[in-house]
């Protein structure tokens, strides 16, 4: 974060006073409060300390700025004109909280304080003149538990311990239910807990208070679960927090008082309806922390309908001004509304479709907007599994259905405990009472969240519902021991490693694995996907070995096939046999024979592909593997022999078995290589084995022609692969282009075909100018070009080392994951250039597991390919990142002339 675009920017700002535009410098927090001032909707006098304070105040090591308190204290006095109250002052004082505020929305993560500037002096003002003593008492505990766990970093357990227990000797089954009598005595224990953990007395000074919660609040920045929460979202760890400081409107004074999250339109479903939960008498954390169970907002309408249509008519306000679906918190005191936030809702990726294309038919942004709108990510969240309706399950209890989809996996009950099994490779469910922001590792690392407390805007609906997991919570059903690490519900016992299955989608917890089904795809999701194919330049194809693959990608996108990888036909049980016979096969006769008989199945697995797309391009990729790799494997036909030459006596059929595997066991032995990657593979098995490659070529060309004369239009393209040099591309491809003219001979008919080349080889990359004379489209091998490049092997890199270097810093993201532009996106760069400078036709894309990565998408637009392949599934995604590449390219492109 550059602190230049702001040489003139003030340390803070009064609401009436910031530029409501500005999150970079106000956060979004503060952003929100400024427009709300500014439109007038009722909004607690306050101010903001920027995000350029915070980055201060990390660059001095963790110091405020010089000057800072006093210009906080300026502002405290105009505050105090503005409420009538005096901070500090024992009779009438005035509260506030301090609440964190970044430029980007992080729900949880960052800390806030509340009821700032009582002490034992100022509560007791605060009793009188509010004539309720146990109001008073309950926000004088609620500040101290806040200001030991998050200033002076006291475990929140040792608070909660104390507040339970006075909860069951007085036989209060809610937090309400406790008397003024048991508020004061809590405070009185809190304090003490204070002074035994830190050896000092609890502050009463206010404007001390302020400084250690201003500090804490930007000290909250960099917690672990904040870094965490960045990293998966990938937000830059240098924007930094702004502070709110706001004054103190209460919910908890009473029946008519409460405090409530709302959102304008249903974030689970994108209905467009009020949704939202509210708790009388309470405060704001009350209600995301699951303490009690809350609400529906609909309560509002039945006790308060003044209430409810004004806070109606204020979100119809925000949607309006912010052309977004708005997520705001409130708070009612003594039947008055007051809004203390709004920032654009966190949604299921369902919602975020159905809102975009319902905005654009309300007139509220533009079908570019739309599209812009629905992340890549909840792309792919949308085509999450469901429990197939038809399955017989044991449900054991049901909660609230806060975040869709299905989730099978182990009962887990400690969130490090959840990250441990995620990085093995093993399946969490995480169970807890309910999450705080400490546990968003171990929600990360799950395939989805349970809980026995909390409602729809609870911390564990939230991160889950933007993280795209099933979560069911507030399931009160369950009763957990988290030291014995198992629940309890409704008589079954669950423990730690049981499976269980949560359904997000309709708030059930059922015990063992429930069978799972691919989703259905909603009109809207089809409409957004259309506005996607309406704006990207990139074409979408799939890399599809089967019909059935092909099939699959067709419906979901697939504008051609960019790798059908033929040795993976070649695996199949019935043809294995047919492939050793190829391989072992001691006469020209015999191997011949071998070839026609593969040469019959791959024509057929050719026509069923190329008529599944008809008319399309469809890449076939030649022979790529070793040849050993479809034999046995070496050590097993070895032990297999030893064990049969050391027994004393032999069966006939082991006698004959023995023979086979001595002549298998030679062969394979004069096949083996050190480094079968970069042995005898690709186009080097093609020129030392010419016939296999032109097996496989009359098999395509044999498919192509029989379709051309059912009337079909096939688009074969044969991928060569493995070329490092010109030559050997140029001796392939003349065989290979004899034979395809010999084949359209034979049937009489002229096919469109192409023949090209998988740039793979660093040195082809380097040398694509030559390569480009005889290849008519180039295809990026992605996967390999990145091995070859770094010198990583790919299993044995991700197996061992590789999640060390990203934890550690030495690579910022898994380079198999998303194209590292440096160094293989340089020799991409460098490939395109020279290719098409020789060939400016050439066609061009990429065909590894990047062409379904947003960022390595977006990279390739720049470069100006033609297409990316990726996996089927992921095609989608692939649309709507490559619609996002070239709209964002666009807007680059507009910004750069205005």
């Amino acid at each position: 974060m550059n602190d230049e675009v702001y040489p003139m920017a003030k340390n803070l700002y009064f609401f009436d006073d910031g530029d409501g535009t500005d999150k970079q410098l106000l956060g979004g927090k503060g952003a929100g409060l400024c427009t709300m001032a500014q439109l007038e909707l009722p909004v607690p006098p306050g101010f903001v300390i920027t995000t350029q304070v915070c980055r201060r105040y990390y660059e001095s090591g963790g110091k405020l700025p010089g000057g800072l308190m006093d210009e906080v204290e300026a502002a405290m006095r105009k505050l105090e004109e503005l409420t009538g109250k005096r901070f500090g002052d024992p009779n009438n004082p005035l509260l506030v909280s301090i609440r964190s505020g970044a430029m980007l929305s992080m729900p949880g993560m960052m800390d806030t304080i509340l009821n700032l500037g009582l002490n034992d002096e100022s509560v007791e003002g605060l009793a009188k003149r509010t004539k309720n003593e146990r109001f008073a008492y309950d926000a004088y505990r609620r500040f101290i538990q806040m200001f030991g766990k998050i200033v002076l970093g006291i475990d929140a357990k040792k608070f909660d311990d104390i507040f339970e227990e006075h909860k069951e000797k007085g036989g209060a089954k809610l937090d309400t239910d406790l008397k003024a009598v048991d508020m004061k005595k809590i405070v009185e224990q809190f304090k003490r807990v204070l002074r035994e953990e830190t050896g000092e007395e609890f502050p009463s000074d206010p404007i001390q208070q302020l400084e250690r919660a201003i500090q804490a609040v930007f000290a909250s920045w960099n917690t672990k679960r904040a870094q965490e929460y960045r990293e998966f979202y990938k937000i830059p760890h240098d924007l930094g927090t702004a502070v709110n400081v706001v004054t103190m409107i209460f919910g908890n004074m009473g029946a008519d008082s409460g405090s409530g999250v709302a959102f304008t339109r249903d974030p689970a479903t994108g209905e467009n309806e009020l949704y939202g939960e509210f708790l009388f008498n309470a405060q704001g954390e009350d209600v995301v922390a699951g303490i009690r169970t809350p609400l529906k907002i609909a309560e509002l309408r039945v006790k308060y309908p003044e209430l409810y249509k004004q806070l109606l008519d204020i979100s119809k306000i925000l949607e309006r001004h912010y052309r977004e679906m708005q997520d705001v918190e409130f708070t009612v005191e003594h039947g008055k509304l007051y809004m203390l936030q709004t920032r654009a809702g966190k949604r299921t990726a369902q919602a975020a479709v159905k809102i975009a294309v319902e905005m654009v038919g309300e007139g509220l942004v533009s079908k570019e907007e739309a599209v812009l709108r629905v992340e890549p990510m909840q792309v792919e969240q949308l085509l999450h599994k469901q429990i197939d309706p038809n399955a017989k399950v044991n449900v054991i209890a049901k909660g609230l259905n806060a975040s869709p989809g299905a989730a099978v996996g182990k009962a887990v009950f400690d969130p490090e405990r959840a990250k441990a099994l995620g990085n093995a490779g093993d399946v969490a469910i995480l169970v807890r009472p309910e999450t705080n922001p400490d546990d968003v590792g171990g929600i990360i690392a799950s395939l989805g969240v349970l809980t026995a407390r909390g409602g729809m805007t609870s911390h564990a609906a939230v991160v889950t519902r933007g993280l795209g997991k099933p979560a069911v919570v507030g399931c009160e059903a369950l009763e957990i021991d988290l030291e014995k690490r198992m629940f309890e519900a409704n008589g079954t016992i669950v423990k730690e490693g049981d499976i269980i299955t949560i359904n997000g989608s309709a708030g059930d917890v059922i015990l063992g694995e429930a069978p799972l089904i691919k989703p259905k795809v909603s009109k809207e999701f089809e409409i957004i996907l259309a506005w996607a194919d309406e704006f990207k330049r990139l074409q979408n194809w799939a890399n599809a070995d089967y019909p059935r693959d092909v099939k699959r990608a067709k419906e979901l996108g697939a504008q051609g096939i960019g790798l059908c990888r033929t040795e993976h036909m070649f695996f199949e049980e019935e043809r294995l046999p047919l492939v050793h016979r190829m391989i072992l096969s001691e006469t020209d006769e015999e191997r011949k024979g071998a070839l026609e008989k593969l040469l019959k199945i791959q024509k057929g697995d050719f026509k069923d592909i190329l008529r599944e797309m008809d008319s399309m391009p469809v890449v076939i990729r030649l022979l790529d593997a070793p040849l050993h790799e479809f034999l046995p494997e070496y050590k097993e036909l070895l032990e297999r022999v030893v064990e049969l030459r050391t027994r004393k006596r032999l069966k006939n059929e082991e006698k004959r078995e023995l023979e086979e595997k001595k002549i298998l066991l030679e062969r394979v032995e004069a096949m083996r290589e050190d480094n079968p990657m970069m042995g005898l593979r690709g186009c080097r098995l093609g020129i030392i084995h010419p016939d296999i490659n032109e097996m496989q070529v009359r098999a395509i060309f044999d498919a192509a022609c029989e379709l051309k004369r059912e009337g079909r239009d096939p688009r074969p393209e044969i991928m060569i692969p493995l070329v490092g040099h010109v030559n050997e591309l140029k001796v392939v491809r003349e065989q290979l282009e004899q034979v395809a003219r010999e084949i359209m001979t034979k049937h009489g008919i002229e096919v469109s075909y192409k023949f090209g080349t998988m740039i793979e080889v660093p040195r082809a990359a380097l040398t694509a100018d030559e390569i480009a004379e005889y290849a008519e489209f180039f295809s990026f091998g992605t996967n390999d070009l990145t091995q070859m490049t770094y010198a990583f092997s790919r299993d044995d890199a991700e197996g061992k080392f590789l999640f060390q270097y990203i934890k550690r810093g030495i690579l910022k993201v898994n380079p198999f994951q998303t194209l590292d532009p440096k160094g293989v996106g340089k020799l991409i760069q460098i490939g395109v250039e020279l290719g098409r400078g020789r060939r400016p036709e050439l066609e061009i894309g990429i065909c590894g597991e990047h062409g379904g990565d947003p960022e390595s998408i977006k990279f390739c637009h720049e470069l100006g390919l033609n297409y990316v392949s990726c996996s089927p599934f992921r095609i989608p995604v692939a649309r709507i990142a490559a619609a996002h590449a070239a709209l964002r390219a666009g807007e680059a492109e507009r910004r750069r002339y205005l």
